[in-house]
């Protein structure tokens, strides 16, 4: 039985392997390339990138989207202390968690920040692109810094008081502009969303259900709850903020559009900041299921089976993946 691999688009992967190779003789660094390996584990082990970049870094679309995606699956280590007990000089890092599936997106935001390394993660299906140079945080904050939008902030504080006996930034408070305003709402889904389509044909009448989904465990790791945003959102996609999983260790919160004013709302949304990973694809269907609910046309049993065709080709049942929308992509302005 052979596993078919996700169809990337030469083009791009092209393109992002000549920007690959300028980069690195442009800062005397050796890429060694592995296309069989690239073909094979959608990438080599190792990707090293740093760039230089201009102070006027004040893009929004990149860097709200890059606060949504940090907030959503990534994490900012602070040490404790400057040196361990041994002596040795701890660093602060910045990490992005992306699915093995996301390489080619995890590629373009490590390009358009110009620092960091990528990595493959042991164990899970997981890509780490990690930014521990000074250079490359004080940037990464510079984005971060007046576009959180949850508790992780306090986090970003910890870091800018790292850093804060030779170079003085000022926090910035929690963003609070209306979540349509900006691509923040798009990065944090691109993370920690779903798009679902379930139905139950069993029994007289078959039903169909056009979701998206949003899970976050009620309190982060420093104990600081997450209901709030949550709430913002869900107010967002006119539906409630529920708990789940209250039997277990780390109960969750769940935001999950109900109604197909919610649905509309949510398209709207991501016609205007669309994702760039592969639940981009996803969300395409998505919105096709939803306008087949807006013409009434899940009532019909031709409907039915478009829903059903779409069902069976979305999240894990995807098999193929194009990336042309990877041109799209938010640039920084240099």
């Amino acid at each position: 039985k052979h596993r078919k691999l996700p169809a990337l688009n030469l083009a791009i992967y092209w393109k992002l392997l000549y920007i690959y190779r300028y980069i690195s003789q442009s800062v005397g660094n050796h890429l060694g390339l592995n296309l069989n390996g690239f073909f094979r584990d959608y990438t080599p082990k190792y990707f090293h990138c740093k760039f230089l970049h201009s102070t006027n870094n004040n893009n929004l679309p990149f860097a709200a989207y890059l606060a949504g995606l940090i907030e959503g699956d990534g994490t900012i280590i602070v040490p404790n202390t400057l040196r361990s007990p041994k002596g040795k000089l701890n660093y602060p890092s910045i990490q992005i968690v992306f699915h093995l599936k996301d390489l080619p997106l995890a590629l373009m935001i490590q390009k358009e920040l110009g620092f960091g390394s990528l990595s493959r993660k042991k164990g899970v299906n997981a890509y780490i692109l990690t930014i521990n140079n000074k250079e490359g945080i004080l940037f990464v904050i510079s984005l971060l810094n007046g576009n959180m939008r949850t508790p992780k902030i306090n986090s970003l504080y910890k870091l800018i008081d790292f850093y804060q006996d030779n170079i003085n930034i000022e926090k910035k408070p929690l963003n609070n502009e209306p979540l349509e305003s900006n691509a923040w709402l798009s990065g944090f889904i691109e993370a920690d969303g779903s798009f679902q389509v379930r139905s139950t044909l069993s029994g007289k009448y078959p039903k169909f259900e056009c979701k998206l989904e949003i899970s976050q465990r009620q309190t982060d790791h420093k104990g600081f709850s997450n209901q709030e945003f949550l709430n913002k959102i869900a107010d967002f996609f006119h539906t409630e903020v529920k708990e789940t999983r209250l039997n277990r260790s780390t109960p969750e919160y769940r935001v999950r559009t109900t109604n197909l004013q919610g649905n509309n709302q949510a398209k709207s949304y991501f016609i205007k900041y669309p994702l760039f990973g592969t639940k981009y694809l996803d969300s395409i269907d998505w919105m096709k299921v939803v306008d087949l609910f807006n013409n009434g046309e899940h009532k019909t049993e031709l409907g039915k089976e478009k829903i059903l065709n779409i069902k069976s080709n979305m999240n894990d049942k995807r098999t193929v993946f194009t990336w042309d929308h990877l041109q799209n992509f938010y640039k920084l302005k240099i």
